[in-house]
């Protein structure tokens, strides 16, 4: 379920996908599957600088009843929290479902680089499926994406949540 890239630059290619990608997107997904649990929506994020892990994060929307809680928000607010600072450089943000637009905003904002993503988001996604705020030439800051790591497995975990709460 990878994003067509809207360019032939856009995104790198699904083969492009390094172990360190695989490992964190595996990590990534089994908070995803704990935040599924909890009766969130099963998403998660991992921020990593230089192979260690700068903060971690699931959706919690439900359990703060705040509509801003997505795991990408709530992991740069750890991440910035924890080294002092708000700009995440040299910082791999690791989702498991694409960032809509707020989250692809506040991606934006922190001058994250790089982004990698499971699973595309259709009907809100903001690295290519809608739009391409990630990477958009009218901001001052674009990231490198990554998309398709692990994108079965967490499209199975979002189907499989979705269709429980039928």
């Amino acid at each position: 379920m990878a994003v067509e890239p809207s360019s032939p630059d856009s995104h790198a290619d699904p083969s492009d996908q390094t172990d360190s990608d695989l490992h964190w997107m595996s990590y990534a997904l089994e908070l995803a599957e704990k935040a599924g649990v909890a009766g969130e929506v099963p998403v998660a994020a991992v921020i990593v600088r230089g192979g260690e892990v700068v903060s971690e994060a699931h959706n919690r929307t439900v359990t703060d009843a705040d509509p801003t809680a997505h795991a990408e928000v709530v992991a740069i607010r750890a991440a910035a929290a924890a080294q002092g600072d708000w700009r995440l450089l040299d910082t791999t943000l690791y989702v498991t479902l694409e960032p809509c637009a707020m989250c692809a905003g506040a991606i934006v904002l922190a001058r994250v680089p790089r982004v990698v993503y499971a699973t595309a988001d259709p009907k809100a996604g903001m690295a290519g499926s809608l739009e391409n705020l990630l990477q958009d030439d009218r901001l001052n800051h674009r990231c490198d994406v990554t998309s398709g790591v692990l994108a079965e497995r967490s499209s199975t975990m979002l189907r499989d949540f979705f269709r429980a709460r039928r």
